[in-house]
């Protein structure tokens, strides 16, 4: 495993779907009042911090994490290099249709699962092509670097750079209004 540089970890602020327990995958939704709360938050966190001079952004380009950065790396001076690796995991036919529908008509994915479990093994994009593009991003990382992007997408980066398996993965957290500092194989939460 090579050594990774520290990254600064943010998931996207709370989104209208996220309120309404809707499945966004890759399509568009925009941030709540509180999701631009969080954002700010985020701003203030990484402000805070002793970011390394010239340190790089980087944000998933779906319009939420758009919206987030524009706030969080905002605040902090930082303006981001989009990037699609970075989007979230494509979750097919399943996009925009609200979890507990899903629930009711697929009942053997959903019972007894987690939220990562479900959509890594839901149909579109897989948890092999979504970790193959992850991995690709951070290959190309040089330096330390500032990430904004989404739950399941973060959470298998965080599983590459921590070299953590499916429940390890499953047991972290997918707060949104935290940055996570990914350090010498550990993982900081800063609220």
């Amino acid at each position: 495993m090579p050594p990774f540089p520290p990254l600064y970890l943010l998931r996207h602020g709370q989104t209208d779907w996220n309120r309404d327990g809707r499945v966004q995958g890759q399509m568009e939704s925009d941030l709540t009042d509180l999701g631009r709360a969080q954002a700010a938050r985020q701003g203030e966190i990484l402000k805070a911090l002793d970011l390394p001079p010239g340190i790089a952004a980087c944000a998933s380009p779906l319009r939420r994490t758009r919206q987030t950065a524009d706030i969080a790396l905002g605040a902090a001076g930082l303006v981001p290099r989009f990037d699609a690796r970075l989007k979230e995991v494509h979750l097919g036919r399943w996009e925009g249709q609200l979890y507990a529908d899903l629930a009711r008509a697929e009942p053997a994915v959903f019972d007894g699962n987690s939220v990562l479990r479900i959509c890594l093994s839901g149909p579109g994009e897989g948890a092999d092509t979504l970790r193959a593009r992850i991995a690709a991003f951070l290959d190309d990382l040089t330096g330390p670097a500032v990430v904004v992007s989404h739950g399941v997408a973060l959470s298998v980066l965080r599983g590459i750079v921590l070299n953590a398996g499916m429940d390890e993965m499953e047991a972290m957290s997918r707060d949104q209004g935290v940055v996570w500092e990914l350090r010498d194989g550990r993982e900081i939460t800063h609220r």
